[in-house]
């Protein structure tokens, strides 16, 4: 008869960082008081991170690149642009697209919490609701970037765009060059969630999948 051992067991949960358990205990309670349902939260977490994510984003960007119409559109009113091309069932209030261009560099923040683009990037990464990102892009942007692997020309004017509760901004990255002909699919294996919030710039074309 196959047993359980309760040893084995704590050895596996001690493996939990004591934020993890923080959080766990949390859950539980909460679910034991009737306040949330413990498989409706596992469904969300797993839209966010597996149907909902940079994918979506990566085809905004891609089909604004390949359709000059809907980047005029997307720049005007990115959440109405987003809607009436039928991309997704549904899209957030408030996104607003910012465009790279050869002369600016647009990038994203958010200094009062960590406002982000859900919907379109999915889960926000763990440096951008961090206190030093938070800080430095708006007092060292250029730095910021360096440590992102991103060194602009001198000339680069840097914009930050600090997201709140009612805007949510996002990044449409400079096309690279050599991508005549490619279809939106292709485009957006390029696009990156990094580019889409200025830290970083899309894939190599000879890195396309």
């Amino acid at each position: 008869m196959a047993t359980h051992d309760h040893n084995d067991h704590h050895e596996h949960g001690s493996e939990l960082s004591e934020a993890q358990l923080r959080v766990r205990a949390l859950e539980t309670v909460l679910t034991e008081k009737g306040y949330i349902d413990p498989v409706a939260l596992d469904t969300l977490i797993e839209a966010y991170e597996t149907k909902v994510g940079p994918h979506r984003g990566a085809r905004v960007i891609a089909k604004a690149w390949a359709d000059p119409e809907f980047k005029r559109a997307l720049l005007v009113d990115g959440t109405a642009a987003i809607r009436d091309a039928g991309l997704f069932d549904r899209v957030s209030e408030h996104i607003i697209a910012v465009a790279n261009t050869e002369r600016q560099h647009n990038m994203v923040v958010c200094t009062l919490c960590s406002c982000y683009p859900w919907d379109m990037l999915g889960l926000p990464p763990v440096w951008y609701k961090s206190a030093p990102y938070r800080s430095r892009a708006v007092n060292d942007p250029r730095g910021v970037l360096r440590d992102f692997g991103v060194t602009l020309a001198p000339d680069t004017d840097i914009r930050i765009w600090d997201s709140t509760a009612e805007t949510r901004y996002i990044v449409v990255p400079l096309r690279p060059a050599g991508t005549e002909g490619w279809s939106e699919d292709k485009l957006a294996n390029l696009v990156t969630r990094n580019s889409m919030i200025g830290t970083g710039l899309p894939l190599d074309p000879g890195k396309a999948r």
